[in-house]
């Protein structure tokens, strides 16, 4: 397993997941499954085949993260002027030929790879986009490079050095 890259408050919220699923989740599903074969005949009995395969996905997760927790390296957050993890970063995309009022205006949060969603417009330190905009400044131009080799510009115009991460979610798998 990687390594992965994570902060303190990483490490709290997968603890307090482990502990949710061992001491609330885990008991409630083997009840479920007591429950279930309770029932009788069990080559037809879809609520037995379903708890258990709730207990198995639940194992799963708590070796998942238990792993994670194993290889992880610990990051601090940087407080240096830059964008660092936890910021919000207001870019405009830059567009040679094109006026600079004209250019697109995007804003992301760089945060650690296991809170990343591209949906949320939550960017991971590990992307090209986070490696490009991490300790850079507002008005600095940055190359964001992509892995074919091409790659294009952001502006930074703005950084929000709220480092708030409760409201980022730890990814499934």
């Amino acid at each position: 397993m990687m390594s992965e890259k994570l902060t303190k408050d990483d490490v709290k919220k997968i603890q307090d997941e482990i502990l949710e699923r061992k001491t609330v989740l885990r008991p409630k599903i083997l009840e479920d499954v007591k429950t279930a074969r309770a029932q009788g005949d069990l080559s037809e009995n879809f609520e037995y085949y379903a708890a258990r395969k709730a207990n198995r996905e639940n194992n799963s997760r708590i070796e998942y993260l238990e792993k994670m927790l194993k290889h992880a390296t610990i990051i601090e957050e940087s407080a240096n002027g830059g964008v660092s993890l936890n910021n919000t970063v207001k870019v405009k995309f830059v567009e040679e030929g094109i006026d600079e009022s004209a250019w697109e205006v995007d804003t992301y949060k760089v945060v650690t790879s296991i809170r990343a969603d591209s949906m949320k417009n939550k960017v991971s330190i590990e992307s090209p986009l986070g490696k490009a905009l991490l300790s850079h400044v507002v008005d600095e131009i940055v190359k964001v490079e992509l892995e074919n080799g091409t790659g294009y510009e952001l502006k930074i115009i703005e950084i929000d050095s709220t480092t708030d991460s409760s409201d980022d979610d730890i990814k499934a798998f």
